[in-house]
C-alpha cells in the first residue's frame, strides 16, 4: 500500500523491487535461450536487450498505474520475448488491484499480442501453436492468483469494517446505557434532594418568623438545618456531571437503602432463592449515598442469580474493609443444567457499574473458582465509607 503522497511502504518497497528483479532474471533467461536457438543474434538481440530493460523498469509503477503499464507492454511483447517476465508480472497487478473484467481484457490482448512474434520468430523445440497455448495458460495462471489474491484482500478489509462497524455500535450502546442509568439516577435524587432543601427552607422560615424561640429550640433548629443541608449536598455531590433529560420523571419514589435489606432478602427467598447473609455492618454505619448504592448492588446480585442460576445458592457478606471501604460481596453457583430463565437485556452491570462509579466506588464481577474448587459467579463492591 502507499500514503497520500505516493510513497511506499518498506513491504511493499520490497516486493516492487523483487518483482522488478524477478521480470528482470525471466528476461535473461530468455534472451540467452533465443540466442542459443539462433532465433536473435546480433544487433536484435541488443534491441531486445533494450526492450525488455524498458519493461522491467515499467514494472516499478505497476501499483499506481497496474492497466496503463500492461497496456504499455503490449508493442513491446509483439516485438521481443524478452518482456515476458515483465508482462506477467504486469498482468498479475491488474488482477490483483482491478475487476477481473478488466484483468480478463488485459490478459486476451497480451495473447493476441504474443502470436505475430511466434510466427516471425519460431521456438524450434514448440509448434506455433504450442508456444501461444503455454503464454495462455502462463497467463491464465497470473490472472487467476491475482484475483484470489484480490478477493482475500476484500474479504480482509470487509471483516475489518464489520468488527470496526460492531465495536463502534457497542461503544454507543454502552455509552447510552450509562447515559440511561445517568438519567435514572438523577431522577431518583430529585426527590430525595428537594425534600433535604425543602426541610432547610422550613426549619430556617421558623427561625425567622419565631423570634420567642428558646436558646434550646434555636440550638436544636440550627443542627436539624445543618444536618439537612449537609445530606443535601452529599446528595448533590452525587449527582453532579450527570445528564438528566427534560422529559417527566413520573411519580418517582424515594431509593431504598441498606435498611430495606431485610426486606429484599426475605422477598427473595419467598421467591425460591436461598440467600446466606454474613451482615458485619452496625446499623446506620454508612452514608444514605453509599447505603442506597449499596442496597442497589445487593439487588443486582439478587436479581442476576434468580435469572440465570435458579435455586441456587446466594452467599452476601457486608463489611469494612482495612482501607475504610465498604466491601459487598455476592457469590452464587451456576446453573447445573439448562433452564429456560428469566430473559434479560444483558445490560444491568453496565449500570451498575456506573453507578458505582459515581458514587466513588468500583465494581468487580465475572466467574471464579472458590477456595473450594467450584466456579461460581462472584459479585464484589467497595463503596466509600467516609467516617
Amino acid at each position: 500500500m502507499t500514503d497520500l503522497a505516493g510513497r511506499r511502504s518498506t513491504r511493499d518497497l520490497t516486493v516492487d523491487i523483487a518483482a522488478v528483479a524477478v521480470a528482470a532474471l525471466m528476461g535473461l533467461v530468455a534472451a540467452v535461450d533465443a540466442e542459443a536457438s539462433g532465433r536473435v543474434t546480433g544487433d536484435a538481440l541488443f534491441w531486445a536487450l533494450v526492450m525488455g530493460g524498458a519493461g522491467c523498469a515499467a514494472v516499478w509503477w505497476r501499483r499506481r498505474l497496474p492497466v496503463v503499464v500492461a497496456l504499455a507492454l503490449l508493442p513491446l511483447a509483439a516485438l521481443t520475448e524478452v518482456v515476458g517476465g515483465a508482462v506477467l508480472v504486469a498482468v498479475y497487478t491488474v488482477a490483483a488491484y482491478r475487476r477481473w473484467s478488466v484483468a480478463a481484457a488485459v490478459a486476451v490482448l497480451h495473447m493476441l499480442a504474443a502470436v505475430p512474434y511466434s510466427i516471425t520468430r519460431p521456438d524450434p523445440d514448440l509448434t506455433v501453436p504450442g508456444a501461444n497455448a503455454l503464454n495462455i495458460a502462463l497467463l491464465s495462471i497470473v490472472v487467476a492468483i491475482g484475483t484470489a489474491v484480490r478477493s482475500r484482500r476484500e474479504a480482509v478489509a470487509s471483516m475489518r469494517e464489520r468488527a470496526s462497524h460492531a465495536e463502534a455500535e457497542a461503544g454507543l450502546n454502552a455509552e447510552r446505557l450509562r447515559a440511561l442509568e445517568r438519567e435514572r439516577i438523577a431522577r431518583e435524587m430529585h426527590d430525595i434532594l428537594a425534600h433535604r432543601i425543602s426541610l432547610v427552607s422550613l426549619h430556617a422560615g421558623a427561625l425567622e418568623v419565631r423570634p420567642d424561640l428558646s436558646a434550646e429550640e434555636v440550638a436544636r433548629t440550627a443542627g436539624t438545618i445543618r444536618a439537612s443541608a449537609h445530606q443535601a449536598l452529599e446528595d448533590l455531590r452525587e449527582i453532579i456531571g450527570v445528564l438528566r433529560a427534560g422529559a417527566d420523571g413520573g411519580d418517582l419514589r424515594p431509593q431504598p437503602d441498606l435498611a430495606d435489606l431485610d426486606a429484599l432478602i426475605a422477598e427473595c427467598r419467598g421467591a425460591g432463592t436461598p440467600v446466606a447473609v454474613d451482615n458485619r455492618m452496625p446499623d446506620g454505619a454508612v452514608s444514605r449515598s453509599t447505603s442506597r448504592t449499596a442496597y442497589r448492588v445487593v439487588q443486582e446480585g439478587l436479581t442476576n442469580a434468580r435469572k440465570h442460576a435458579p435455586g441456587a445458592e446466594v452467599r452476601l457478606c457486608l463489611d469494612r474493609t482495612p482501607a475504610g471501604e465498604l466491601h459487598l460481596w455476592l457469590r452464587n453457583g451456576l446453573a447445573r443444567a439448562a433452564t429456560p430463565g428469566i430473559p434479560g437485556a444483558r445490560s444491568g452491570l453496565v449500570g451498575l457499574t456506573e453507578r458505582v462509579s459515581l458514587a466513588g466506588g468500583r465494581l468487580d464481577h465475572g466467574a471464579r473458582r472458590g477456595p473450594d474448587g467450584e466456579v461460581a459467579f462472584h459479585l464484589e463492591a467497595w463503596l466509600p465509607w467516609p467516617t
